[in-house]
Order: C-alpha cells, then structure tokens, then sequence
C-alpha cells in the first residue's frame, strides 16, 4: 500500500473530538453522557437568523463573491464599530468558520519552517492548521497555578529565531476562560513591533467577558496596525456553529490579496451561512444579555462545584466559556476514556476534554481536562456530581 503523507501522520487528533466513539458506545448502552467536550451552546440561535432563512427571495442559490456578500462585510464594520475596532469593509474577508480564517492566514504569512509563538494551553487545531501550512507552533507554558496569565515576555523572547513569523493570541482565550489585561497586550504589542512579526488574534469570544476592565483588541493597539490579522466567528455569539461563517480582518492590501487567492482557490463561503449571520448581527440587546448573564451564572455554578471537589482545582475564568481544571488522577486522558468505558453514576457519566491535547510541551496538561459550561444550570450542577463519583471510584486517582 502506498504511505500515507508525513503531514498526514503529523496531524494531531483532536482532544474535543477524538473520544467521540466512546461517548457514542456509552449512549448505545443506555448512559446519559454530559457533553462538556466541546463548545457547541446549547442556547437558541437569534429569531432574526430563522426569520431570514424563511424569507428568502432568490431562486437561485448562487456562488457569492470569493470574500463573502458585501452586505454581510458591511455589516460586520459596523458591528466592529461598536468595539472601537475602526476597519473597513474591504478589510474584511468572509471564510468558512474561524477555522479557515486561521487556516488561510497561516497559508498566506507563512513558508514551510516558519515559526509562531503561541502561549499554551491553546485551542488543539492551531497546531493543525500550522502541519497544514508547514509551520511550526513554538509554545510558550502558562500555568494553572497562576491562574494561566501571559508567560514574562523574556520567554517569550528567548524563543524568537530568524524564522519567526508571528505571535498568536486567544483573547478570550479558549482554553483557559484568561482575558488578558492591558499591560500583557502592550507586552505582545512591544515584541510584534520589535521584532517586525504578525500579531495573529483569534478574538470570537469578545462578547463574553467577564470583568469590569474593557475589552481589548490587537486593533486598539496602537503602531501595529498592518501587523494585525485579527480572526472571527459568528458562531459562539450567536449560537449558530453550524453555520461555518468566519471573517479575517487585516488592514496590509498585500496579505488581503495573497489571502483572496486562497479564497478563490475554495471559490465562495456558504450563501446560507452568510445571509443567517447577517441577519443575526440584528440580533437584540435583550438576546445578547441574557446569552451573556446565562454563562455568567453558569461559570459561577461550574467553578464553585469544582472546587468543592476534594483535589480539584480551576481558576476562574474571565472570558469565553471554558475552564481548565486539575484532577487528582495520574492521567487524565486515560480518566476521561475511562468515565465514557467503564464508569456511571445513576445512569450518567460525563464526557470532557484531556487537557493535554491543548499543550504541546510533553507532560504538561497531563492531569487536566477542559470543561466547556454551555449546559444548562441543572445539568451541570448533575455532571459535576457525576464527575466527583467518578473520582471516589477512580483506580488511577492520585493519593499524595
């Protein structure tokens, strides 16, 4: 048989998504499964998105131009507006997802054996979009224990080498809930500007934060301006990640052409995503709060329960709707296989993502999991019962 690609082998499996088949098997058998693996909100997705669904007056459903409708790239600046990001809508280029934001702007800044500077715990498919373009993601650790702030810029510095590209930055960050503060983003900001590299900024959960300190983006900072790639998603603020619609903003005209011949290459994102996400920027104060205030108390709910867990530990978070949590087991990723195989609690178990696969220094992460709280208040509240059964039974628990 022929070998399968070097790439091919490289790219990691995913930890939200790999323990999938054990999660289907323990719902064959009958098993109530708490999804807490993946950021999938189970809220309902804005009225004015199914209202536009329902009225639409085209006959024909038609490729729409390589860099999305105007209409919806209008839209978005002035959505942006409301956060201070001053773009234009030529600045803004639709993709199918974040996921293809993140892909086409690694293709398009970076050569085979490019670097990137990202902090981890990081979002698990940065790595493979990095395996896709031929780069490489150099990390530099954050730690639980300080609550997974931004690692000192002399770490960050110590990794910089002549093929580095860019910083890449989650803010909010997935996976972790951390809102960097104004200080570390003037940090990333000296270091982009220093050392002449991409500030790359996936930015989707902007609308969950949690503290009273303003949002920051890479465009409020200012002399970088042309080094942003900022990255984004209907998906999480509308509760619409079906849809794959996602934007990459950049103000350099030489990456958004470069950018534009990857989009014609997969010739238009989806006609039907774009005109439900244009119709759910409309979507209500009202629906945004309540969305808002609902994770709030979820991430109250969450945090406290685990903590009360005997050796359980997670900071809480300030953005998105993910925590990283410590376990007292040897390994969570064999824990988390063994919840979906082997373990229930009055018909339930609860399904989570090993941490490790969101760090790519060996060892690290290697008693952690990531915890999504987009159930509901009750559900949660059970899984967290589940999941402190699960550790009174646990054989791998760890006794020190």
């Amino acid at each position: 048989m022929p070998e399968i690609s070097t790439r091919g082998q490289e790219m990691p499996a995913s930890p939200i998504r790999r323990l999938v088949p054990l999660a289907m098997e323990a719902i064959n058998r009958g098993t109530k499964v708490y999804r807490l693996n993946i950021g999938q909100p189970d809220l309902p997705t804005p009225p004015e998105a199914f209202e536009a669904l329902r009225h639409i007056d085209r006959k024909v459903l038609e490729y729409s131009p390589s860099d999305g409708l105007p209409s919806l790239r209008e839209k978005l600046r002035s959505y942006y507006s409301r956060f201070h990001i001053d773009v234009e809508a030529d600045d803004i280029i639709i993709t199918s997802g974040g996921s293809e934001a993140v892909l086409f702007a690694f293709m398009a800044c970076l050569d085979p054996g490019d670097e990137i500077i990202v902090p981890e715990p990081a979002y698990a498919n940065y790595m493979a979009f990095a395996i896709s373009a031929g780069a490489k993601i150099v990390t530099v650790p954050s730690s639980i224990d300080e609550g997974f702030r931004l690692p000192p810029v002399e770490k960050f510095e110590a990794l910089i080498t002549p093929r580095t590209k860019g910083i890449l930055i989650c803010n909010p960050n997935n996976p972790t809930g951390y809102l960097y503060t104004m200080k570390e983003m003037l940090q990333i900001r000296d270091m982009v500007k220093a050392h002449n590299l991409y500030l790359f900024s996936d930015e989707v959960y902007r609308e969950f934060c949690y503290t009273g300190a303003p949002y920051i983006s890479a465009f409020h900072l200012p002399g970088i301006e042309e080094q942003v790639v900022l990255i984004d998603s209907v998906s999480k603020r509308y509760n619409e990640c079906g849809i794959r619609i996602g934007a990459l903003i950049t103000k350099d005209k030489e990456l958004r052409k470069t950018v534009m011949k990857f989009c014609q290459a997969r010739l238009s994102p989806p006609l039907l995503g774009q005109i439900v996400a244009e119709a759910s920027i409309d979507a209500t104060p009202e629906y945004m709060l309540e969305t808002y205030n609902e994770y709030v108390e979820r991430r109250n709910l969450l945090i406290d329960e685990i903590n009360k867990i005997p050796g359980c530990y997670s900071p809480i978070p300030m953005g998105a709707f993910y925590t990283v949590a410590r376990l007292p087991v040897d390994d969570a990723d064999q824990f988390c296989q063994w919840c979906l195989r082997e373990f229930e609690y009055e018909g339930a178990t609860v399904f989570m993502a090993p941490a490790s696969g969101f760090y790519s220094t060996p060892g690290l992460g290697r008693d952690e999991v990531r915890i999504a709280y987009v159930l509901n208040k009750d559900d949660l509240k059970a899984a967290m019962t589940v999941l402190r059964k699960a550790l009174e039974s646990y054989p791998g628990r760890k006794t020190d």
